[in-house]
């Protein structure tokens, strides 16, 4: 039986060596080579300190800043706990949370009279998107004008100049990154509030 255990043990020991420690060491350092940022998570540095990733919302609440949408990652863009919420379209505690987000959006930004861009209310599947349609900043850009005492259409420049594009020129929806537009905010438009 000994001698039938042999060759499976050192399969597995083989196979240990090569996929569990080789593979990700050589995966690694490529990675690290190619795509040092994005292998590091996509940190970005203001002054050299790190202020977040772009990869991951952050909880901007003050009315000078633009904020991202709501998250149902633990309390608040944690990324442990990363989840959508799995509440269905008819779930009450989903149709409570929508409308106190709804009521919550109304009362930060009272110069906003249209449909709230629906990215606002609802959360992403992981509860962690860092971005919002350009619909989601333009509601927000009156708050964060009058906030910053810079004109409308200043900060509607800055939400222009940060609008990626779809991918590829025709996959998925053009997006602004909530943490880089706050950056290039501060940047061009220091707030006096900090």
């Amino acid at each position: 039986m000994i001698k039938e255990l042999g060759p499976g043990f050192r399969l597995t020991l083989v196979f240990t060596l090569f996929l569990g420690l080789l593979y990700p060491a050589i995966i690694t350092g490529v990675a690290q080579l190619a795509f040092p940022s994005q292998a590091n998570g996509s940190l970005v540095e203001v002054n050299g300190k790190v202020v977040g990733s772009k990869l991951i919302a952050q909880a901007f609440t003050r009315p000078e800043y633009f904020h991202p949408r709501p998250s149902a990652a633990g309390r608040g863009y944690d990324g442990g706990l990363s989840a959508g919420s799995n509440l269905g379209p008819t779930n009450q505690k989903l149709i409570d949370r929508v409308k106190a987000s709804a009521e919550e959006f109304r009362k930060t930004n009272p110069d906003f009279n249209g449909n709230i861009p629906a990215d606002l209310l609802t959360t992403s599947s992981s509860g962690l998107d860092p971005h919002i349609s350009p619909a989601a900043a333009d509601a927000q850009a009156a708050r964060v004008s009058k906030a910053r005492g810079i004109t409308l259409e200043q900060v509607q420049q800055l939400i222009t100049e940060n609008t990626a594009p779809v991918d590829l020129g025709f996959l998925g929806e053009p997006g602004v990154n909530v943490l880089m537009l706050n950056i290039a905010l501060d940047q061009r438009f220091p707030s006096s509030n900090r």
